[in-house]
């Protein structure tokens, strides 16, 4: 068990395969993965498990652990998997330290179809060997430039954040009642104030979209009823974040604020723009359904309680 020597040995990590293999040199290229959060298990010449961390370009740390697969021909597979992990983590993650989310993006039908549902159980074996637990099923949406834009009612205006302070004052308000499982985790260990904070310092701040694409929803009066955050990642045009104000829930506003996310990145000439949400988010779920998007494959999602160790 070893990490990589560099991005050359990519043909030799890529014995086994995965839907992330095609990004893997870009990632090299980018910082967004590095050769030592990268390992491969070898019996021999042969490849029998392997994983790499992801991470933001120019952070020192892996924030998310995105690939893991093990040989499905060996009978002793999660215990493989288990080895390598374990091994990889002790000399990747800093002693004391939370390891980085677990995801693996599955076929929609995994559950009914037994050849896929082995393969994502045996991954998720590995993890949850470690102590990790599932937190949520996300449902993984499209829309395409060939589907009509969604239509928006007219009842509400859009405009520019005024500030930050604005944004995390509405995320706080939203994380109330949030059916997001993430959200609800860091809600119940923190607080809504500073479970806003975490997740627009983690995960929005560094969107390398222009922040003049993210709208506020108003009332005619100007009274704030949620917002948008059409954005890119390093590899896709997406609605980052939306809701509505527990105070505005439940009038169709979330339509309007998803007409408008998709209107502004339809207006940048994307090939396509991705989303998603829990599977036992119904609610967002059906405006994606209804808004011309479609859902094209899954994602599961395991953590670890803060501070555990593997």
């Amino acid at each position: 068990m070893r990490p990589l020597s560099g991005p050359g040995e990519l043909d030799l990590f890529t014995r086994l395969s995965y839907v992330l293999d095609h990004e893997l040199a870009d990632d090299f290229a980018a910082g967004r993965r590095r050769p030592e959060w990268t390992w491969v298990a070898l019996r021999g010449d042969r490849l029998v498990a392997r994983l790499s961390w992801w991470s933001p370009p120019g952070t020192d740390a892996p924030f998310v652990l995105d690939l893991l697969d093990v040989d499905d021909t060996l009978p002793e597979a999660v215990d493989v998997g288990v080895h390598l992990l374990r091994t990889a983590t002790a000399a990747v993650v800093p002693d004391g330290a939370t390891p980085p989310e677990y995801y693996r993006f599955v076929p929609g039908d995994w559950h009914e179809d037994r050849a896929a549902g082995d393969v994502v159980r045996t991954r998720v074996a590995v993890v949850e060997r470690l102590g990790a637990r599932l937190i949520a099923e996300r449902l993984r949406f499209e829309w395409r430039p060939d589907a009509p834009l969604p239509a928006a009612s007219g009842r509400l205006a859009f405009r520019e954040p005024k500030d930050t302070e604005e944004l995390l004052s509405l995320m706080t308000s939203v994380m109330e009642g949030t059916l997001d499982a993430h959200g609800q985790a860091d809600v119940a260990r923190l607080g809504p104030r500073k479970a806003a904070e975490l997740h627009f310092e983690e995960e929005i701040a560094h969107y390398p979209s222009p922040r003049e694409w993210w709208r506020v929803a108003t009332l005619p009066d100007g009274t704030p009823v949620g917002f948008v955050f059409p954005a890119r990642n390093q590899y896709n045009a997406m609605i980052g974040y939306i809701g509505v104000v527990p105070a505005h829930r439940g009038r169709g506003h979330i339509d309007d604020l998803l007409a408008e996310g998709t209107r502004v990145l339809a207006e940048q000439g994307v090939p396509r723009i991705r989303a998603a949400t829990d599977l036992d988010n119904v609610p967002m779920a059906a405006a994606f359904t209804r808004a011309g998007y479609v859902n094209f494959e899954r994602v599961v999602n395991l953590t670890w309680e803060p501070a555990g160790a593997v």
